[in-house]
């Protein structure tokens, strides 16, 4: 008898903390992107009119590969394997990731974002030195931004490498922040 009324009151006990609250609502798991008109900010409104390009796999010959500050690209990326990275990226991935590289011009100091529309590796690199980012995070919701890296960049050429990626496409965006 003292079993099932043991019984009784922990199973009370465990209802009652699967239960939410009457006066609380649960928060939505995922947001109703259909729903939500996402506002993008400016530094990241060219999100939404990419252009595609090809990925670089040489440092030496990236004369297609340029990217422009503010102008989001769908980037056709390659086997890992096939990339030459100027400088050994901290996360290469394994020989069925894709990646690549892709040179950039900076004109104006500041903190530049790199946009990414899934969480492939990033590095940014600059006379054989990778550039030590100064954060990470999520782009807004319903988006399609899903990863989001800034790094202090002073006046000057770069080299932006994208390794780890688990698809050969890769929408991106460099881009100045205010």
């Amino acid at each position: 008898m003292r079993r099932l009324f043991a019984f009784s009151i922990t199973g009370s006990a465990l209802l009652a903390l699967a239960t939410p609250s009457l006066g609380q609502q649960e928060a939505p798991t995922t947001p109703d992107c259909q729903a939500a008109a996402t506002a993008l900010p400016p530094e990241l409104a060219g999100w939404t009119a990419r252009t595609p390009i090809a990925a670089g796999t040489h440092s030496d010959k990236l004369g297609k590969a340029t990217l422009t500050v503010g102008k989001a690209v769908d980037a056709a990326l390659v086997h890992a394997p096939d990339v030459r990275y100027p400088l050994r990226p901290e996360q290469p991935g394994g020989s069925v990731s894709y990646g690549g590289i892709f040179a950039f011009k900076v004109s104006r100091a500041g903190t530049y974002r790199v946009a990414l529309g899934s969480g492939a590796w990033v590095d940014i690199v600059k006379d054989g030195k990778a550039i030590e980012s100064v954060a990470h995070g999520h782009g807004p919701d319903c988006s399609g931004i899903r990863k989001m890296v800034d790094f202090p960049l002073e006046p000057g050429n770069y080299v932006l490498e994208i390794a780890a990626n688990g698809q050969s496409q890769l929408p991106l965006l460099v881009a100045h922040l205010p």
